[in-house]
């Protein structure tokens, strides 16, 4: 069994001072949210082998906090910027998880955006928490993480394919 975690970039400025998108950073709550978040998966391993992360401020941001709060309790994982994860929708999405197959990580973590890390959590959890899937559903806030658990290699993962094993927001602790 493999483990899948679906991290959605932390709460950002309204506007980059350069005005493009991907340069947006986090704010206050962002850096709050990113730390915290940090220190759950810290403290819920399994954790990633290899993190995927979109080349956006906003995600690189979240990742770095994040790994900040959590260096003292895991192993350093390998950490690639991947451009094609700003803006991908759940194909691309997907097509980034098998590719990950290359590297054969048990544990694949993206940091991304909305609407693709809501939908690729929709579309791969055949099964699971039933009110994790239910809030995942109705809303994937800024800093929310699903962890999914997923059969087989990733070459083969599949809309369907994987158990939600939780969904995480950082009010939730």
């Amino acid at each position: 069994m493999r483990r899948l975690m679906l991290l959605r970039h932390a709460k950002t400025e309204s506007e980059a001072p350069s005005g493009r998108d991907e340069d947006r950073r986090l704010d206050h709550r962002g850096h709050r949210d990113a730390a915290e978040i940090g220190t759950w998966i810290g403290h819920h391993p399994p954790f990633p082998d290899l993190v995927l992360v979109s080349h956006a401020m906003r995600a690189l941001q979240t990742w770095e906090i994040a790994w900040e709060a959590m260096k003292e309790l895991v192993s350093a994982p390998e950490v690639e910027l991947v451009p094609e994860l700003y803006g991908a929708d759940v194909s691309q999405l997907l097509e980034t998880i098998r590719d990950a197959s290359s590297a054969d990580p048990k544990r694949l973590m993206l940091v991304g955006h909305n609407p693709g890390m809501q939908g690729l959590t929709l579309a791969l959890a055949g099964d699971g928490d039933p009110a994790g899937l239910a809030r995942a559903g109705e809303k994937y806030p800024t800093c929310g993480i699903a962890v999914l658990e997923v059969p087989g290699a990733w070459a083969s993962v599949a809309p369907g394919s994987a158990v939600l094993e939780r969904f995480v927001v950082p009010r939730d602790y």
